[in-house]
């Protein structure tokens, strides 16, 4: 009896409560106009035929050979990417995590280069292979002298998949691996047992749920991923290139549609396992932190090893990020080495200062709508009880399991020529708004949880001490909750900028002429060959994308929640 009571009063609480209901209301619109009616749109086109439900679309797109290609193609590529990123991505974690690195520029260079391919634009590394070890590549050419290499293919994409997607398996792993008991590992050492078999029967048994959750967010990303096999692929057609090459090369806005429903239901059923299934088994895997501290792994027969094979790949991924400012500064690529600043003066003399101008304002409006958005819906999803709570959290997480093309083709589809086709929305398509929207889209499942994640740290009766005091919820929001989670909230922004400023797979369906944006100019020039305007365009990019991850890391060590406070004397 007391139980319904308190339900009873909680829920005339809640719904006594203006701003609650309003911005549940705000988010149920904007999640089901800007993520579920747009695939939905997809998926009328590949199931409807002639006015009548129908799998003709289907049974003339599966029978493409081009399509059975492309998908196979998907799925071996997705394989490799997740199987070496993941590994990959362990052997840098367990070199942090178990291994005493005695030289302190070396664990430095371990952590830089496992971080930079997160906030560098997802093309980048794709552009350097290019150029190294290409047809004119300043290794293969100049200096081995190898003049028919072709770097294109699987080969040249998986290598710049696993470069680019080790760092997302390199940050799950290392706090699985903190999170192991060195009790455990150390009653196993007591018996006599080796360090690799210690590993083999202790450590991995442990991490196998978290080393799948990593395999399957990997897998999901390659799978996903447009730019790296559109710009170094060749003829290795993946789902991604295919259903763009088949809107704006075969006009065939329907087969492309049906394409999209493949590769979606693709990604989804892998996010469903990875989230509902192995983050559960993860989570009750290694419940809890290590008891104490871990002794360090001290043995040059480990640690020489190990710090030699990260080493080999630290200097690769460097070199190939040197390799973009070099490129913007040779006269010709392949022919003449001499230095220039000649592409930086025809980037600018051209489009370039209205590219950057364009994503620069672009990025910067939809960044704090993002972090905004993402801590208001994490704090529904902790912190309130209300029916629509389940659907708000699934949906705004879905976006990370849509490809960006897919999205690219249901905005096309439902807001140029979909239900909307007059009123408010009908002007929505070809404007820079529809470009924010998508940003916001497309970064909103990252903020979405890290906000989850901060929020379930803070006691509620912090909160409940302010509603006491009588405040409403959205001031205990504004003046308790989020500057409890700022460090969260600025760490959601600056990702949501880097994020938007370096788009390219959901935003390249839908730039017109009226707006220029780098990723797309980049994309541009490097398919012409431009090498030289395309590594111009890229270095100020990544000026930038670095530059403001330092502001956010400013912002935090000035406003953020573990600043010293300074007390004075009375």
């Amino acid at each position: 009896m007391a139980t319904t009571q308190g339900a009873r009063l909680e829920r005339r609480k809640f719904f006594a409560d203006p701003i609650m209901i309003s911005m549940i209301g705000v988010l149920l619109v904007f999640l089901t106009l800007f993520i579920l009616y747009p695939l939905l749109m997809v998926l009328i086109d590949s199931f409807f035929s002639g006015g009548t439900v129908s799998l003709d679309v289907f049974r003339r797109v599966l029978s493409l050979k081009r399509f059975q290609t492309a998908f196979t193609n998907t799925l071996v590529l997705g394989f490799i990417t997740g199987l070496f990123s993941t590994a990959v991505g362990l052997l840098f974690a367990y070199v942090e995590v178990y291994v005493k690195l005695r030289n302190k520029v070396l664990s430095t260079l371990f952590k830089l280069v496992s971080m930079l391919p997160i906030v560098s634009p997802p093309f980048v590394l794709s552009l350097s292979m290019i150029m190294l070890f290409g047809r004119s590549g300043i290794i293969t050419r100049s200096l081995l002298h190898i003049y028919d290499s072709n770097v294109y293919g699987l080969k040249g994409i998986a290598i710049v998949q696993i470069m680019t997607f080790f760092p997302v398996c390199y940050l799950m792993l290392r706090g699985l691996l903190k999170n192991i008991d060195p009790s455990l590992e150390e009653a196993a050492r007591d018996m006599g047992a080796s360090r690799f078999k210690v590993f083999g029967s202790v450590t991995l048994p442990l991490m196998l749920p978290g080393l799948g959750n990593a395999f399957l967010v990997t897998f999901i990303e390659s799978v996903a991923d447009f730019a790296n096999p559109m710009l170094i692929g060749g003829s290795y057609d993946t789902l991604a290139t295919t259903i763009y090459l088949q809107v704006t090369g075969a006009y065939d806005s329907t087969g492309a549609a049906a394409m999209s429903v493949v590769l979606l239901s693709l990604t989804v059923i892998l996010f469903l396992i990875q989230k509902y299934y192995l983050e559960a088994k993860t989570a009750a895997t290694l419940s809890g932190k290590a008891t104490r501290q871990r002794m360090l792994i001290e043995d040059n027969s480990v640690r020489y090893p190990l710090s030699v094979f990260c080493g080999l790949a630290s200097a690769f991924v460097l070199l190939m990020y040197i390799m973009v400012p070099i490129g913007a500064l040779f006269t010709l690529w392949g022919r003449d080495y001499h230095l220039t600043f000649k592409w930086f003066n025809y980037m600018f003399r051209t489009s370039g200062l209205k590219a950057f101008k364009d994503s620069f304002l672009l990025s910067l409006i939809a960044a704090p709508l993002t972090a905004f958005l993402s801590m208001v819906i994490s704090y529904l999803v902790v912190k309130k009880r209300f029916k629509a709570k389940g659907f708000i959290e699934f949906i705004s997480m879905l976006a990370m399991a849509v490809p960006g093309t897919v999205l690219g083709i249901g905005y096309i589809r439902g807001f140029a020529n979909g239900l909307f086709r007059t009123g408010v929305m009908s002007g929505l398509y070809g404007t820079g708004l529809i470009l924010v929207i998508v940003f916001i889209v497309r970064s909103l499942p990252t903020g979405t949880r890290s906000g989850i994640s901060a929020l379930r740290q803070i006691d509620k009766s912090i909160e409940e001490s302010a509603y006491d005091m009588g405040a409403g919820s959205g001031r205990v929001f504004m003046t308790v909750t989020l500057p409890l989670i700022r460090d969260s909230f600025f760490s959601g922004l600056v990702t949501a900028f880097v994020r938007s400023i370096t788009a390219i797979s959901a935003i390249i369906l839908l730039v017109t002429p009226q707006y220029l944006l780098i990723t797309c100019q980049i994309n541009e020039q490097a398919e012409k060959g431009s090498y030289g305007i395309a590594c111009a365009y890229a270095t100020v990019l990544i000026v930038i994308t670095y530059g403001a991850v330092l502001i956010m890391n400013a912002l935090i060590a000035y406003f953020g929640t573990s600043r010293p406070v300074k007390y004075k004397e009375a």
